[in-house]
């Protein structure tokens, strides 16, 4: 171990190291939790230098040629590579098109980067293909470049898939993490932890007493259909890897505000509920693909929530807290016996491989 740690060359990295305990990478580095912000603010930033952004939303922002846009990049490893009511495919268009929606921007195109292992069935590649298509048309988004690489047997998983993407944010719009001020009315715009259990119910054939179906889906429209009553939305996010509380915090640290919400508000269905205590889950550190957690000024909360409501992909809208004056960097929780308990951020991921 010693031998390994004089091998390092730690004088391009800031403190503190993100690696904590271990001089190698571990899952949880990919996690979204603790360790995944260590890697990227502590490594990654100060090897990239002035190129890098250090902030913490969805997508990069920036102008060319007069206009606002907004880019994105994720990279899918879930596993499995079908589920109740998606796939992969699925994940990979909708995943890329929620990012460049997290800014407020008009997803217009993506690109598409395959990595295949050695001896995986063309059917199943060309399955996970249609899929990408047919949520691409769904979300009105054209895949216009990509690659193929091919890995050696054992040394892939089947099928991963890069997508990146850019959108048109339109004017007075401004959204991103650091907006979030104090008086907010935070609303999530449905159930939470739905994906993260759907997943989790094939890859340990699980059975919960009914079949639990992913949410994943494009949330441009539901984005739209809020600035519609208002461009004054200042922050949103989708919760996914890490949850809704990941989510939170990145945004309380990023605004420097502290976040108080009502926990019997918080939306869990019942399945997801009983699957979370049967696992020792905490739902709101399970991922979602189809919801979205917003920051609304309160004189403008009433109308975002009633569009949100009138949407299909919000009908279940729910205000679960705000923002406060206090804790700064901080989530807390009231709960149902009338106590408060503290939000914190994981250190890795309680559902690996689940996007």
């Amino acid at each position: 171990m010693a031998d390994a740690l004089q091998a390092l060359d730690f004088e391009g990295w800031a403190c503190p190291v993100p690696l904590r305990d271990s001089p190698t990478i571990v899952m949880g580095h990919g996690g979204g939790g603790q360790l995944s912000a260590e890697l990227v603010q502590h490594l990654f930033v100060p090897a990239f230098g002035n190129q890098a952004e250090a902030g913490t939303g969805d997508s990069a922002i920036f102008e060319l040629g007069g206009a606002r846009l907004a880019f994105s990049t994720d990279t899918f490893v879930v596993r499995p590579l079908f589920f109740p009511g998606g796939s992969i495919g699925h994940l990979a268009v909708n995943g890329t098109v929620n990012d460049l929606a997290m800014s407020g921007a008009v997803p217009s195109h993506l690109s598409c980067g395959f990595i295949l292992e050695e001896g995986t069935d063309l059917a199943v590649v060309g399955r996970v293909a249609q899929d990408m298509g047919a949520a691409a048309r769904e979300a009105g988004v054209r895949i216009v470049t990509g690659d193929t690489k091919v890995v050696d047997a054992g040394h892939g998983d089947q099928i991963y898939v890069n997508t990146a993407g850019v959108g048109l944010i339109p004017d007075g719009v401004d959204i991103r993490p650091q907006r979030a001020a104090v008086g907010d009315v935070i609303i999530v715009s449905g159930s939470i932890g739905v994906h993260g259990i759907a997943i989790m119910s094939v890859r340990e054939g699980l059975e919960f007493g009914t079949e639990i179906r992913t949410d994943s889906a494009a949330l441009h429209p539901l984005v739209a259909a809020m600035l519609a009553v208002t461009s004054d939305v200042h922050t949103l996010r989708d919760p996914t890897r890490g949850g809704l509380a990941t989510s939170l915090n990145e945004i309380a640290a990023a605004a420097g505000v502290g976040i108080q919400l009502v926990e019997k508000s918080i939306p869990v269905p019942a399945e997801v509920g009983n699957a979370c205590a049967l696992l020792g889950l905490d739902p709101m550190y399970v991922a979602n693909e189809g919801k979205l957690v917003a920051f609304v000024p309160r004189e403008r909360a009433e109308a975002v929530l009633a569009a949100m409501r009138a949407h299909p992909l919000g009908t279940g809208a729910a205000v679960i807290g705000e923002c406060v004056d206090e804790h700064h960097g901080m989530v807390v929780a009231r709960t149902t016996f009338g106590g408060t308990r503290v939000v914190d951020t994981p250190l890795g991921e309680q559902l690996p491989r689940i996007c």
